[in-house]
């Protein structure tokens, strides 16, 4: 499936669960949707656990 198709469903989701249900719907589903893609991305092995937490430019490579 392509990213835009993902990207509107995402949409979508988003605006029924802010439209339906307020504020907090729609943020409770902006996070679990952050927890899916970050859970399904760790599945795919497109990510190294030890990526989330490792902090970014100390001692590597040009500043």
């Amino acid at each position: 499936m392509r990213m835009a198709v993902v990207g509107l469903f995402a949409g979508m989701a988003l605006a029924f669960a802010g439209y339906f249900g307020g504020f907090g719907a729609f943020l409770l589903v902006a996070a679990l949707g952050a927890v899916g893609f970050v859970a399904g991305r760790f599945l795919d092995g497109d990510l190294d656990p030890g990526e989330l937490f490792r902090p970014r430019g100390h001692g590597r490579g040009p500043r």
